[in-house]
C-alpha cells in the first residue's frame, strides 16, 4: 500500500501486506530539491507504476503562512517507478487527481476559493505533461447557497467520466467537459471512489460516509 502521509509530509509504502498490515513504512520521497513537502495529499498510480500526486499546504498548522514550510510553491508531482520526482506544475492549492482511463490525460483539481477549477492537460509520457487547459471552473458558486465545498477528489470511471467533489456534492462531466449530473450530498463532500465492479460509489462527507448505485 502506498500511502500520502499529509502530517509526516511523506510518500511512504507501507513495509507490510493488507492482510497483516503494521505501522512500518518506507519512505519513497520526501522532499523536492532538498526541501520538504508540504503535506502530500492526493494521488493515483498509473498502470506502470508511476505515482502522480498533488502536495498542497492543507496539513500544516499554520497552511501557507506556516514557519517550517520550506517550498515556496504547492506542486503536482510524478515520481517514477524509477524513484525520480518530477514536477509537473504548480498551483495555489492543488487537490484531487486523475487520469484518463487509456492513459492520455491528466486531470487536477484546484481547491482555491478564488480558483475554484479543474485542469486537464495532454500526458506525452510518465512525467511529461502538455497542453495545459481549463476543464471546468466553478468559482462563481463558491459561496452560494447550497454550494458548500470546493474542487477535491475526484475518480474517472472506465467510460471515461469524470466523478469531482466539488461545490454542492458530486459532479458527473464527461470527457468534453459537460456537466451531465450531479449528486447533492448536502454536506462538504471531499472524496470519493468506486467499488471494484464500478457500480456503486463511495463518498467522503463531513459527517458521512456516503453511497450510491450507478446506472
Amino acid at each position: 500500500m502506498i500511502l500520502l502521509q499529509h502530517g509526516d509530509r511523506k510518500v511512504v509504502k507501507m513495509n507490510a501486506s493488507l492482510d497483516n498490515p503494521k505501522s512500518e513504512f518506507i519512505t519513497l520521497s520526501d522532499s523536492y530539491e532538498g526541501q520538504k513537502f508540504n503535506s502530500p495529499n492526493d494521488g493515483f498510480l498509473d498502470k506502470e507504476g508511476n505515482l502522480y500526486f498533488t502536495d498542497p499546504p492543507y496539513g500544516l498548522p499554520l497552511k501557507q503562512d506556516d514557519p517550517n514550510k520550506e517550498l515556496d510553491f504547492q506542486g503536482v508531482y510524478c515520481l517514477l517507478n524509477s524513484g525520480k520526482l518530477v514536477l509537473l506544475d504548480k498551483f495555489t492549492k492543488p487537490n484531487g487527481i486523475g487520469q484518463s482511463p487509456d492513459g492520455s490525460t491528466l486531470y487536477v483539481a484546484v481547491s482555491d476559493p478564488s480558483h475554484a477549477v479543474w485542469y486537464q492537460y495532454d500526458i506525452v509520457k510518465p512525467g511529461k505533461v502538455t497542453n495545459k487547459r481549463i476543464f471546468y471552473d466553478v468559482t462563481p458558486l463558491i459561496g452560494k447557497e447550497g454550494q458548500q465545498g470546493l474542487p477535491d477528489g475526484l475518480k474517472i470511471n472506465s467510460k471515461g467520466y469524470l466523478f469531482a467533489t466539488g461545490p454542492g456534492g458530486i459532479w458527473i462531466f464527461n470527457s468534453s467537459a459537460k456537466a451531465i449530473a450531479r449528486i447533492h450530498t448536502g454536506q462538504l463532500t471531499s472524496n470519493c471512489a468506486f467499488s471494484n465492479d464500478g457500480k456503486r460509489l463511495f463518498m467522503t462527507a463531513d459527517d458521512y460516509i456516503l453511497a450510491v448505485d450507478l446506472l
